[in-house]
């Protein structure tokens, strides 16, 4: 299973019954699309080996090539040859040091850069009650936050992760995430959670500003 392929690491076989319950209806590679475009588009996919997610931005018409953001220098030897950067819940966070001049390298002109990242607010969160807080449930969706003050802008985009049935969902979700999964799980009436995920999106060689 490709790391970006899904939003937590887990072991097989909890890893594909996830990645077969995630956004279902498509929605997340529609609204990337919208964003892009993609069609017909050359691709960076950060931290991606052939799975699932590449599969689903190849089938938008996207020509996608996987670049290790660990070894950003490497995929940039001959120009920026990218018409955009897609980052699913990867190392490219878009507010460290030295990311955007990475991503320049890359992408051409006026491409566009696009990283999904869990926003929270949802029964997918409830999962990771009891963690450390975890910035991409506030801070990174702030005006103020790292982001938006760096010249994206946040369009979320509501998802389920979808099961066959409520004691399907239930028995996943107790097997995957412990105790605050039993927990969430006793309060299951439908065999699907809500998933919000955040899609922060710019367009480089543009100005900071505000989101």
């Amino acid at each position: 299973m490709s790391v970006s392929d899904l939003p937590v690491t887990l072991p097989d076989p909890l890893a594909r019954r996830l990645a077969a319950a995630l956004d279902v209806e498509g929605k997340i590679p529609r609204a990337l699309e919208a964003l892009g475009p993609l069609s017909d588009r050359d691709v960076a996919f950060v931290d991606g080996e052939p799975g699932r997610f590449a599969a689903r931005l190849a089938e938008l018409g996207a020509r996608v090539r996987s670049v290790d953001w660990s070894d950003a220098g490497a995929h940039a030897q001959d120009g920026p040859w990218a018409d955009a950067l897609v980052s699913s819940w990867s190392a490219f966070r878009g507010v460290v040091a030295g990311d955007l001049a990475d991503a320049a390298r890359i992408v051409r002109p006026g491409g566009r850069l696009l990283v999904v990242h869990d926003y929270g607010r949802d029964d997918v969160s409830q999962l990771h009650a009891g963690e450390r807080e975890r910035p991409e449930y506030g801070l990174w969706s702030r005006r103020d936050g790292p982001f938006l003050a760096n010249g994206f802008k946040v369009r979320v985009v509501h998802c389920w992760w979808t099961f066959d049935s409520v004691e399907a969902a239930q028995d996943f979700v107790g097997e995957a995430f412990g105790e605050a999964g039993r927990a969430v799980a006793a309060a299951l009436k439908r065999p699907r959670l809500s998933y919000k995920v955040a899609i922060y999106h710019r367009t480089l060689g543009t100005a900071p500003g505000p989101g």
